[in-house]
């Protein structure tokens, strides 16, 4: 997958109110004998999701089952957010639309999106209910889950070899123990860990049971100051004092992939497509880079992983909702959300079909942690405090130079409170 793809499905962007267009159902043909002929329904997705084989396979069976054509529209991430929502608001919105996993909830604030409830119940009742959860906003299903990536280790064989190590870990202390007996037995590197991989450290957060944010009253604060978000911080800083990586950049400064293409680390935490950037810089260690699931504290269990991707949305102001409907049994079908999968290297919105991933390593390696991801906290109010500089980079940074998780966690929450009230 695209890196482009795999970092824009990770942000959630700044969202203006959508005058969202309520659909009239009168103008939702329903299927006759000839079902929709005539109609063309219209599905935006985001460059890089969805290969021309599986489109032009759906198209195909789409036309087949409805009569009806499909003509799929592809977007580029950058703006997409500030398009979608002047779309949404006029008279004629896409029908279909593929929308962040982390954006879901801001969109469906606005009463742009259509309430997919009955499908659900039709189709959905043995989607893993963690890629699920970005879908549903109060209570109420506004998209359904389409696909989804998270963090792996990618390792260099060769220096684990070198330090003796013949397995990969399955706990968070052998992961350790591995580590420090490449620090020990090899001039390389153990782990190559930034301060700032916070997708990273939200992972952590989530494997503790934490969250980011609380509620008081009508509003939402910082949970920073929490015992379990400081758990997670320890965690991190534990392993982080294994890298000699700097405390105050993130993963993409310099690129982690190109620091592991010189062959001197013995892992990092990252993507697994981050894995062409080392074989880019450096062709020859291709060879040697493995792969496996980011142990968690006990073996029967990963580590808690963010996962980014993406939902699939029909727009509220739609006048073929139903047709739309009938695209989305398709598409989330076990046979276009298997292809998908397979095509991709991305992780299928249920766990019965993760057997497409068979053969791809860095898929294999991320689709155990998916039943015990999440995301960032799903509430609208939550897009500002991403942006730059982020205040949970900096709450990181500031514990790794000295300072204890409740030190940290005071000196960014005035910011963090005001990013969380600012209007959405």
């Amino acid at each position: 997958m695209k890196r482009k793809l795999i970092a824009a499905i990770g942000i959630a962007g700044m969202m203006v109110s959508i005058a969202a267009c309520g659909g009239d159902s009168g103008d939702d043909k329903k299927a006759g004998a000839d079902g929709w002929a005539g109609e063309t329904l219209t599905v935006w997705v985001m460059d890089g999701s969805s290969p021309d084989q599986w489109q032009k396979d759906l198209a195909a069976e789409f036309e087949k089952k409805t009569k009806a054509k499909v003509k799929f529209e592809v977007q580029q991430w950058n703006g997409i957010q500030q398009k979608l929502t002047t779309a949404l608001s006029e008279e004629n919105p896409p029908d279909v639309f593929e929308i962040g996993n982390t954006q879901t909830p801001a969109y469906a604030k606005t009463g742009g999106l259509a309430d997919l409830g009955d499908l659900k119940k039709e189709i959905g009742a043995d989607w893993t209910e963690s890629l699920n959860e970005s879908s549903v906003y109060e209570g109420k299903q506004y998209a359904a889950p389409w696909y989804f990536a998270n963090r792996v280790v990618l390792y260099n064989k060769k220096i684990w070899a070198d330090a003796g190590i013949k397995e990969t870990p399955r706990t968070r202390d052998e992961f350790y123990k591995a580590l420090k007996a490449i620090g020990e037995k090899t001039d390389a590197e153990p782990l190559y860990l930034p301060g700032q991989n916070w997708y990273h450290f939200v992972g952590l957060v989530i494997g503790e049971g934490g969250e980011l944010v609380k509620k008081e009253g009508d509003k939402y604060v910082s949970n920073l100051d929490d015992p379990k978000v400081a758990a997670a911080m320890e965690t991190y800083k534990k392993f982080q004092a294994l890298s000699k990586a700097p405390k105050d950049k993130d993963e993409a400064t310099p690129q982690q992939g190109e620091v592991f293409a010189k062959g001197k680390t013995g892992a990092f935490i990252g993507m697994g497509w981050e894995a062409g950037i080392a074989t880019k810089a450096n062709p020859k260690i291709e060879k040697e880079i493995g792969y496996f699931t980011i142990p968690g504290a006990t073996a029967d269990k990963p580590e808690g992983v963010f996962l980014g991707g993406s939902n699939l949305a029909v727009a509220a102001g739609s006048k073929k909702q139903e047709l739309a409907k009938e695209f989305l049994k398709l598409a989330l079908s076990d046979t276009f959300e298997g292809q998908l999968a397979k095509l991709n290297g991305v992780i299928p919105n249920k766990e019965s079909l993760q057997s497409n991933l068979k053969g791809n390593a860095p898929a294999e390696a991320a689709a155990p942690a998916a039943a015990v991801g999440g995301t960032t906290p799903l509430i609208p109010e939550w897009a500002a405090v991403e942006n730059e500089p982020n205040p949970i980079k900096t709450y990181m940074t500031a514990v790794l130079n000295g300072k204890s998780p409740a030190e940290a966690a005071k000196q960014v929450e005035d910011e963090f409170n005001k990013r969380l009230a600012q209007q959405q």
